[in-house]
Order: structure tokens, then C-alpha cells, then sequence
């Protein structure tokens, strides 16, 4: 029988996996790190606390709960060797990974592969939740204006390149210029800062594709609620997501959000390299 263990970081992503794996009768552990957030959510859940500065614990919890495949989701925070409590083992492993100059996606695979190592393959849920990828051509009622298509195709024209680096996932674009490239300040942060950028015109658009080199597992471009009350709230036109790639978050309130407030939400196939 797959025993999943779900390494949870913050967010509703690891929760909202583990309810859709439960249904389909797998067995599924949280397994909640010191920094996940509404631990009450979990609470009718089977979950166990584990602290991200003993990496030599959690192996030993994952052993003991006779875990055989892993998921790792939800936001994780990079930890730091000034935490004094790390013991020797996450000691070695932060100097390894954590606190080299990686982007994220070299950092997840080195983790995933020291996982491994370890005897816990990862497990891939996509095929058991699909419904909650950007699969759909047009997510909203709402379609794209013609400005939007302009500025789809300037984004996806700079993505050739841009998608090649570990860097970030999402631009913004108005009247076919790039306002901004997502960096280490996450897609939220972008939306607000481009919206200073903006001058007369159209609204300008997201646009969030995965990278090329990156992990489709542990990865994965996510949106939710929280990324379409931005749009609204700095007059955003809607956003453009690649198609079957991206995760939208309790996608029914997104959609009706979104309607309600004149924003489209479509899902594209990127250029190839």
C-alpha cells in the first residue's frame, strides 16, 4: 500500500493535494513544519508537527510512520545557520543546499534528490488532481482584449529567454513594454510594484509560465484569491497562465471573483525553446 507523507509548508496548497489523494483511498500523513500556517485546518486530519531544524528527526519520523513516497508543497522558508538550535545533520545539509547561491528550483531537486538518498521517492499527485490545473482556454466568461493578445505576445516572445534562468516565473506587461520580471519578491509584490510603472494605455496583464528546466512536481506556478484581489485592486486587465501547468487555488472563487470584476483569466502553451 502507497504510504504518502505530505511535507507541509504554509498555505492551503498541501492540504488541498492530501484531500484530493484521501478520496481517491490513498493513505496521507501531514507532516506540518514549524513555519506552516492554520494548523487548525489540519485538525480532522492525520498530522504530525515536525521542526525544519532537525532534518535527522524528520527522517526518523518518516521511517517510524512507515512512509514510502513523499509530496513536498506549500511555502518554505530558506532557513539560516544563525538558528543555533540546528542539529548536526541539517547543519550539513543547509551548508550544502540552502545556503548557496541557487535559485529554486536547483534548491528543490537538490532536496528532492537528498530525500531519496534517503529511501523516500517523491510521489506525483498531478494525475490525482488535475482538476485543479489552469486547464481550461478561458478559465473566466471574460476573454482578452486585443491589447492583452498584444501583450501576450511580447511576453511570450522575452520568455524564450527569461524562462531559461532559475530567476522567477511571472512579467508584467502594458502597451507591449515589460514592466517588471518576477524575482525573489514572488508574484504578489511584482503586481504592486509594476502597477507604479503603468502609464496611459491599456491595463496591462500577468503572465505566469513555468521555467524551462523546472521541477513540474515540486514547482509548481501557483495562483489563488489572494493574486486576482491584487489585480483588482491596482487595475490590472487579468492574467494569463500556461496551460495545464499552473495550479489555480480554490479555482470556483477565483473564477467568480474574477467575473465579478471584469478580469479574464486564460490559459496559453508557451513558446518552446
Amino acid at each position: 500500500m502507497i504510504n504518502i507523507g505530505i511535507i507541509s509548508g504554509a498555505g492551503l496548497l498541501p492540504l488541498l493535494i492530501g484531500k484530493k489523494l484521501l478520496k481517491k483511498k490513498y493513505k496521507v500523513t501531514f507532516f506540518l513544519l514549524n513555519n506552516s500556517e492554520n494548523i487548525n485546518i489540519y485538525s480532522k486530519y492525520n498530522f504530525i508537527k515536525v521542526n525544519i531544524i532537525s532534518i535527522k528527526k524528520i527522517i526518523n519520523i518518516l521511517k517510524e510512520n512507515n512512509i514510502n513516497k513523499i509530496i513536498m508543497a506549500g511555502n518554505i522558508k530558506r532557513p539560516s545557520l544563525n538558528d543555533l538550535s540546528f542539529d548536526f545533520e541539517t547543519i550539513k545539509l543547509a551548508k550544502k543546499l540552502f545556503l548557496e547561491k541557487k535559485g529554486d528550483n536547483l534548491l528543490l531537486n537538490s532536496i528532492q534528490k537528498y530525500f531519496e538518498e534517503k529511501g523516500f521517492q517523491t510521489f506525483d499527485w498531478r494525475k490525482d488532481c488535475l482538476d485543479i490545473f489552469s486547464n481550461e482556454d478561458n478559465l473566466t466568461k471574460i476573454q482578452p482584449s486585443k491589447n492583452a493578445k498584444k501583450n501576450l505576445a511580447k511576453a511570450l516572445d522575452v520568455f524564450k529567454y527569461y524562462g531559461r534562468l532559475d530567476i522567477g516565473q511571472s512579467l508584467i506587461i502594458q502597451n507591449q513594454i515589460i514592466l517588471g520580471l518576477e524575482a525573489a519578491e514572488g508574484t504578489d509584490k511584482l503586481i504592486e510594484r509594476c502597477f507604479h510603472y503603468k502609464k496611459k494605455g491599456d491595463k496591462a496583464v500577468l503572465v505566469k509560465f513555468t521555467k524551462y528546466k523546472q521541477n513540474s512536481i515540486l514547482d509548481i506556478p501557483t495562483i489563488g484569491i489572494d493574486t486576482i484581489t491584487l489585480l483588482k485592486k491596482y487595475n490590472y486587465e487579468g492574467l494569463f497562465l500556461e496551460k495545464n501547468k499552473c495550479i489555480i487555488l480554490n479555482k470556483q472563487e477565483v473564477k467568480d471573483f474574477a467575473e465579478k470584476n471584469n478580469i479574464f483569466i486564460s490559459a496559453i502553451n508557451k513558446i518552446e525553446k
